[in-house]
């Protein structure tokens, strides 16, 4: 039996042109904040924080799809990976929101100065 070596520069520049895509997309958007994302909030946060976060999450899950090699694996194995970490990043979310959200009202409405 012979070992055929496939060459898979192709596949590096395709995972490389949609980082690359992507993060450029966020790079522009960082830099513009246009003011019909910036101003209009859902759930708590403006547009463009969640236009960052989704962005980042597909990010992350593509560095993992890619360079982990997730694509060849079976789909049982890439959900008992995927599934936890989309929880815990949801999670934490709402954790980091909530929190968030309260100390700005105590801070807000009440004597305590901002001194930080």
């Amino acid at each position: 039996m012979s070992h055929v070596h496939v060459s898979n520069t192709g596949r590096i520049w395709k995972v490389f042109g949609i980082l690359s895509a992507v993060t450029i997309i966020e790079v522009f958007l960082g830099i513009l904040k246009p003011e019909f994302l910036h101003m209009n909030n859902f759930l708590g946060m403006n547009l463009l924080n969640w236009i960052f976060y989704a962005l980042t999450i597909y990010k992350a899950y593509y560095i993992v799809w890619a360079f982990m090699h997730m694509e060849g694996e079976k789909s049982s194995l890439r959900s008992a990976v995927v599934y936890p970490l989309i929880f815990l990043i949801l999670y934490i979310l709402f954790i980091l929101l909530t929190e968030g959200d309260y100390i700005y009202e105590v801070f807000k409405n009440s004597t305590i100065k901002w001194n930080f």
